[in-house]
């Protein structure tokens, strides 16, 4: 092979090493962007892996850009498929929190979520974390029955008993229109014998 060839060879080789090297560079950016495309979460609370002595009454999600939320967006179920009680969910941005009724014993709870990214498609996945020791949910308080009703006592009078001290007022009222009528006979009185002088 003649010294001449050998070079254009080697030229030709620099050249496509160069492209290549461009061109990866290029694709790099590109494909990271590809793959970062979706929503992805980045943290949560309860965090992935976490131990709790006692279980948490809200849960949150925050992810790496604005999410929407689909219909049932969240769910915690633990051992025995025990599902707590979920709140109205609320989004701000990339933030996702929800009030939470747990209940169940203790053990590893899984909190999946369902939301949709900014562009459109749908995100789903799972935070797992641990319960050392049973949740309870609060009971709602008891409805007193008929008869602890009828035991407490009356703080007031009803509707129909007679109010203390109606008679005292009425003795008032007899009392006022008598002086009112007996100044009013005094007064036409003085009127009636200065007229007839």
């Amino acid at each position: 092979m003649s010294q001449v060839s050998l070079t254009m060879y080697r030229r030709l080789a620099t050249t496509l090493l160069l492209s290549g090297i461009v061109l990866a560079a290029g694709a790099a950016p590109a494909l990271a962007h590809a793959e970062l495309a979706h929503a992805e979460l980045i943290a949560s609370t309860p965090a992935e892996g976490a131990s709790l002595a006692a279980a948490p009454n809200q849960v949150e999600l925050t992810f790496n850009e604005p999410v929407t939320l689909r219909e049932n967006p969240l769910e915690v179920v633990g051992p025995g498929n025990v599902t707590w009680q979920l709140g109205t969910p609320r989004v701000a941005g990339a933030v996702v929190s929800v009030p939470v009724t747990p209940s169940g014993p203790a053990g590893q709870y899984t909190l999946a979520y369902h939301v949709v990214s900014d562009d459109g498609d749908a995100v789903s996945g799972s935070v797992t974390f641990t319960l050392t020791t049973g949740a309870t949910s609060a009971a709602a308080p008891a409805e007193p029955s008929a008869e602890q009703n009828a035991e407490q006592p009356t703080t007031g009078p009803s509707r129909t008993d007679p109010v203390a001290g109606d008679g005292d007022t009425l003795l008032w009222v007899w009392l006022a229109a008598g002086a009112i009528l007996l100044a009013a006979v005094v007064f036409v009185t003085l009127r009636v014998r200065r007229s007839g002088r």
